[in-house]
């Protein structure tokens, strides 16, 4: 079975399409002066886009993982998920809290999905 990588680098892919699954790297905001809700829009536009590239779209999205950097913003930023993802095909997902990699940075998502 083949394996695409989408937008690879020297450390990781963006996207890795390995039969009928998609799976996406972790994300984040290229703009992390906005609050958790502008950071989870930016990283919900970037999941479209690569889940386009790959040949599918958020309806197929299986499972997600999602860290914040303050779990008392989970509201905010599902105010935004919530707004995004598909009715009827809410996959499984989880949050937590997180330190995460960069300063500014408020929330990471990753997903899997299926073409």
């Amino acid at each position: 079975m083949s394996v695409e990588r989408i937008n690879p680098g020297p450390r990781m892919s963006q996207a890795v399409v390995h039969g009928d699954t998609v799976y996406l790297a972790g994300l984040t905001a290229d703009d992390t002066s906005q609050d958790v809700k502008g950071q989870t829009k930016q990283i919900l536009d970037k999941i479209d886009a690569l889940l386009a590239k790959a040949g599918t779209d958020k309806s197929k999205v299986l499972s997600a993982n999602i860290w914040l950097t303050d779990i008392k913003t989970w509201s905010q930023m599902n105010e935004v998920w919530d707004a995004w993802v598909a009715p009827g095909n809410t996959p499984a997902r989880a949050t937590v809290e997180a330190k995460l990699a960069a300063p500014g940075l408020v929330v990471e998502i990753m997903v899997q999905a299926a073409k």
